[in-house]
């Protein structure tokens, strides 16, 4: 079928048009990597040592990113610990840029004085994450064990060794970047699968 040079000049106009094109739904930041939920953020939040991990999900299995202990010394004040522990976070954010928080839900103490400082911690746990603009669940420290290890009961060192194992790390962790770890990975789980009791979002 023939075109008439009419026909031609309004195809040519139609094409010169600007198409709409998709936009990224998260773009980088000037100076970092951009956000993404494939980035998970594990803390197990503790005056003296707050644990951290960071995971990437994806393709072949989840895959370690950072994890740490932030140590705070005896001799400090609970507030300075409390600063520190918010600081701490922060870089971890504006180095890992994590899309997704998962923090451990608070547990049965039976000294009020520790549950106490335990939800300050994780008072100025979430308080660095909230600015971050991350979403943020909390999961129990029960289900993460069972998750990762088969055993709500577990202790911390069988945690630390399926985390090296599932993670493929050279050695165990410290106890408390074990668990923040472990939470990351049991959220990724969680994921995965269907289930009816999804972690519970903040």
């Amino acid at each position: 079928m023939g075109v008439s040079p009419r026909d031609f000049q309004q195809m040519q106009q139609r094409l010169a048009v600007p198409q709409r094109t998709a936009r990224p739904v998260m773009t980088p930041s000037a100076g970092g990597p951009s956000v993404t939920a494939s980035v998970v953020l594990g803390v197990d939040p503790s005056l003296r040592g707050t644990g951290y991990g960071v995971i990437r999900t994806g393709r072949g299995g989840p895959k370690p990113v950072a994890q740490g202990v932030v140590h705070c010394p005896p001799a400090w004040d609970r507030s300075r610990c409390l600063l520190r522990i918010a600081e701490a976070l922060r870089d971890v954010l504006r180095e890992h840029r994590p899309g997704v928080c998962v923090i451990e839900s608070l547990f049965y103490a039976q000294n009020y004085q520790t549950a106490l400082i335990m939800g300050e911690a994780r008072g100025a746990c979430l308080v660095a994450v909230a600015e971050a603009g991350l979403t943020v669940y909390e999961m129990a420290p029960r289900r993460v064990k069972q998750a990762i290890v088969g055993y709500g009961a577990a202790q911390k060192f069988a945690v630390a060794k399926m985390v090296q194992r599932v993670l493929g790390l050279a050695e165990a962790p410290p106890g408390d970047a074990a668990d923040a770890l472990a939470l990351a990975l049991a959220y990724a789980q969680e994921q995965g699968r269907y289930s009816f009791s999804p972690p519970k979002r903040l």
